[in-house]
């Protein structure tokens, strides 16, 4: 007969799981420590080689602030050598409050339900009770064949 070999359940043992290196691209643009009461967005100053000047003052004006680059040394870059704010190839990094980059972007969504709400009623304006175009704005799901389904 041949020797015993003691065997041990392949789920009970355990080895170690050695950790791959998994390798992940860098991101053209850095983000930056984020900073509690504030949000961050990158604007364009220039694009094609040509300033968008109009671009800039109306970020500005709607309360976007440059970031300095003393401001975020994570970055790890020197800022323009002008103004000293984050630009990277034709963006630079500004921030908001975050209450007042809240309320802009509810007054968008208005915006954009507003017209919305304008499309539909002037869909509506065309409608007949005899065929009527559609009644409300939701859809339903249902299994079976075709026709009156199966029985």
């Amino acid at each position: 007969m041949a020797e015993t070999i003691d065997r041990i359940a392949r789920d009970l043992k355990t080895r170690e799981k050695s950790a791959r290196a998994v390798y992940v691209p860098p991101t053209n643009l850095p983000d930056p420590t984020p900073e509690p009461g504030f949000v961050y967005r990158w604007v364009a100053t220039h694009v094609l080689g040509q300033a968008e000047v109009t671009n800039v003052s109306r970020k500005m004006r709607e309360g976007w602030v440059p970031v300095k680059a003393e401001d975020h040394p994570e970055l790890m870059m020197v800022g323009n050598a002008q103004t000293g704010n984050v630009e990277i190839g034709g963006l630079m990094l500004c921030k908001m409050a975050a209450e007042k980059a809240k309320a802009r972007d509810e007054y968008y969504d208005q915006q954009a339900q507003n017209q919305m709400d304008s499309v539909d009623n002037n869909f509506m304006r065309q409608n007949d009770p005899r065929m009527p175009l559609f009644a409300e704005r939701k859809s339903s799901t249902t299994r079976g064949g075709f026709g009156s389904g199966s029985k």
